[in-house]
């Protein structure tokens, strides 16, 4: 199954690294991906598989968003 994730915030050192980190240590494999800044505004949309998860969809929704909470992109 694939799925899109968006990341939208202040620029700032990180995001990426966190953002991609996340991913893989839920085997979820980013298959295609755009990203740009605008002013201080980072902006990314990733297409990604979820096929080979281990927890609920649903989990891992609500792990994106904690995530996104924690690095104050919400």
């Amino acid at each position: 199954m694939k799925a899109i994730v968006t990341v939208m915030g202040k620029d700032r050192k990180g995001i990426i690294a966190k953002v991609s980190n996340f991913l893989f240590e839920h085997d979820i494999n980013i298959e295609d991906i755009s990203q740009t800044i605008m002013q201080d505004f980072f902006s990314m949309v990733m297409m990604v598989n979820v096929d080979e998860i281990k927890i609920s969809f649903n989990d891992i929704v609500k792990k994106c968003n904690d995530l996104g909470k924690e690095m104050g992109l919400e």
